[in-house]
């Protein structure tokens, strides 16, 4: 029997116009009633997804959220931390030298939530906009190497980002978990952070056994999530990594596919 369901936020719950259906919303309260512990795990900060969870009524004392790609599991409304892998400010020199000789832009999140950037662009804009979180233009240089730092990333166009990224060395990804969340982003996290991790960690944490778990979700950065659950569910629209390792195919994120997936094997 399923008890906790991880759903990712972006191109899986949300449609392609960032909405949250009323028939998702719906079948999410039937199985939050059923005492199913729904759990959003994203890339984003908890403050950048709260009108999300409040939409869905997930914003009490006994709801969780995964964010910043599973460095970080945390309660909803206490902000208790259950888990935290970071980075710190000597991975932020390390990578804004390679950021420098690769040609790509960079910025990063620090302890307060804050994106933190050397010079504002266009994608960092974006992911404030998103999260409705503060940004500032930063000295990197400047930064403490203890400092800490919830994950960076490499931001550019596709067309710039792809090719940049074949230059990277495989230190780095023996360094770092290295995810591809968007065509224009790149994420690096702790060695240890994941949303696998993190799924796994809260699942410990409530004492939810592995087959108990179901995970839903579509890109790069949702690979160990779906690996580690009991039922891993990829959406239809899915990059093909994601479909080839799921237990199952839902419908797309414009066809209600998380909301097809609780039905079929939650409620």
């Amino acid at each position: 029997m399923i008890k906790l369901v991880a759903i990712d936020m972006d191109g899986t719950l949300l449609s392609d116009e960032k909405t949250i259906s009323e028939y998702t919303k719906e079948v999410i309260s039937q199985a939050n009633q059923k005492g199913v512990r729904i759990v959003i795990a994203t890339g984003r900060p908890l403050g950048g997804i709260k009108n999300t969870l409040a939409q869905l009524s997930l914003n009490t004392n006994n709801d969780y959220v995964i964010g910043f790609n599973g460095a970080l599991v945390q309660n909803v409304i206490t902000e208790e931390i259950v888990a935290r892998e970071i980075l710190h400010g000597e991975d932020l020199h390390n990578l804004y030298e390679v950021s420098k000789q690769i040609g790509v832009n960079i910025h990063a999140f620090a302890k307060d939530g804050t994106c933190i950037t050397p010079k504002l662009s266009e994608y960092t804009e974006y992911e404030g906009k998103m999260n409705d979180i503060p940004l500032a233009e930063v000295d990197f240089s400047k930064i403490p190497k203890d400092a800490e730092i919830s994950k960076i990333m490499l931001i550019d166009p596709e067309p710039i980002l792809t090719p940049a990224i074949q230059k990277l060395s495989k230190e780095l990804y023996d360094k770092y978990t290295v995810v591809r969340s968007a065509p224009f982003y790149l994420e690096f996290l702790n060695k240890n952070a994941n949303k696998g991790v993190g799924v796994e960690q809260l699942a410990k944490y409530l004492g939810i056994n592995q087959d108990e778990v179901m995970a839903i979700g579509d890109a790069g950065n949702d690979l160990h999530m779906i690996k580690y659950a009991g039922i891993g569910v990829a959406m239809g629209n899915a990059i093909d990594e994601i479909k080839q390792i799921a237990q199952y195919i839902t419908k797309t994120n414009n066809e209600d596919g998380v909301a097809h997936a609780i039905k079929k094997f939650v409620l």
